[in-house]
């Protein structure tokens, strides 16, 4: 994999682009990601003399098979500005690294063990069937799903509310893999609509939208949604 340079309205001197070779060891980067494809440098000059100390700037994209990684910055010289954007590229690629290796150490429960890591949710069998208690006795008990629910249900075990900045397709994949999630919540800049981005074989990825839709009553309600499929 080598590093494109290019300038936009500007032009690159071979000086630099010996400069961003150095800078920028692919060596470093491909033990954070190995799955790197490929890896441009942009630099652009800005014109206006009242900017002079943030006349140059340069924007560094990695492209791998997970989400697109872009650093950028401005200095009052194409090398400082590399400099300063290098190492939020690198800052980046570290916290992602970390990430990765911390899902890889985190140990899936059983059904069973369930009860023991989440407070106040039902108690399982070795078979993922739940038992019931002494106090339970005579609480009617109805069935929705695969889950047996005893009194007014449904069981809850955590409920959250997020306010989220909209955001672009781009960015939620980059804050999944962050998180380390398998799906991701967040609301499309572009519609504006509350929207789902999830992991799906391999490294591909699948979104989803919601629209409300005027023509289904408050009684249909119950039978809109939608889920993950494949």
């Amino acid at each position: 994999m080598d590093i494109v340079v290019k300038g936009r309205k500007t032009e690159v001197p071979e000086r630099f682009r010996k400069h961003v070779a150095e800078k920028l060891k692919l060596e470093k980067i491909q033990k954070l990601d190995g799955k790197v494809i490929s890896l441009d440098v942009e630099v652009s000059k800005e014109p206006n003399p009242r900017q002079a100390d943030r006349c140059d700037r340069v924007e560094i994209t990695l492209r791998s098979r997970g989400p697109v990684i872009r650093a950028e910055a401005a200095a009052s010289d194409p090398y400082a500005a590399l400099d300063l954007a290098a190492e939020k590229l690198d800052a980046q690629l570290r916290k992602q690294h970390d990430k990765r290796y911390t899902r890889r150490g985190t140990r899936r429960i059983s059904a069973a063990e369930v009860a023991d890591h989440v407070p106040g949710v039902a108690t399982l069998d070795g078979n993922g069937q739940a038992v019931g208690s002494d106090e339970s006795e005579g609480v009617p008990t109805k069935k929705i799903g695969s889950l047996e629910v005893q009194g007014d249900g449904p069981l809850v075990v955590r409920e959250k509310t997020h306010v989220a900045a909209p955001m672009t397709l781009d960015q939620a994949l980059y804050e999944m893999e962050l998180v380390g999630h398998d799906f991701y919540l967040f609301v499309d800049s572009e519609t504006k609509e509350p929207s789902v981005v999830y992991r799906r074989h391999a490294y591909d990825y699948g979104v989803i939208h919601l629209r409300t839709d005027t023509m289904v009553t408050q009684g249909d309600s119950a039978e809109s949604g939608g889920t993950l499929g494949g």
